[in-house]
């Protein structure tokens, strides 16, 4: 999994002042959990970008002050109008100890059913896995080379690589929908 290393600095002062002093410095109040103790910190919001402004999930090196933490995102709260990072919650990784985390889906293989004149819809972006930090994959892959006009293929048709995948086995990951002409094409020839 890729990883991204985020500088931060500890908080002296906890609380709703200082932490709306230390936004308008461009700096995002943020904390990490999961370990020994709990970490409060700040960091440039610039750093964000790279992290949660994309479909890709990282792993990420925290330097507080130099002390180096191995964390994931667990949760970045946004503000309602504007759209400003407010917080971000960190979640201390430790070998062995399994974590869950959304992993975007990479679709395999070319379906025949779009090649017959189908859309494929994706139903679902992501899928929550359970796993070992050294297991986490980056993506994961759906095989949709068999996927005819009209079907969709299920969670529970995913191969599990090393990490337990949580979502719904029932849920629809992606459909092959009928254009309404096909559909009249389709019934005229009937």
């Amino acid at each position: 999994m890729k990883s991204l290393e985020i500088v931060g600095f500890k908080r002296a002062n906890l609380g709703k002042k200082d932490s709306k002093a230390v936004r308008l410095e461009s700096y995002v109040p943020c904390v990490l959990y999961g370990g020994a103790e709990q970490v409060h910190f700040t960091a440039p919001a610039i750093l964000f970008r790279e992290l949660l402004y994309t479909p890709e999930v990282h792993i990420v090196d925290l330097n507080v002050e130099g002390t180096h933490y191995r964390a994931i995102v667990q949760d970045a709260q946004f503000h309602p109008v504007n759209e400003m990072l407010l917080h971000v919650d960190f979640l201390e990784l430790a070998d062995g100890k399994e974590v869950k985390m959304d992993v975007p889906v990479k679709y395999i293989g070319v379906s025949p059913g779009v090649l017959a004149g189908g859309k494929l819809v994706s139903k679902l972006r992501k899928l929550k896995v359970k796993a070992t930090p050294e297991n986490l994959p980056d993506f994961v892959e759906v095989d949709i080379s068999d996927l005819g006009l009209g079907k969709s293929i299920k969670v529970s048709k995913v191969e599990e690589k090393g990490f337990t995948i949580l979502t719904n086995a029932q849920a629809p990951i992606a459909t092959v929908a009928i254009p309404r002409a096909l559909k009249g094409q389709m019934q005229g020839e009937k």
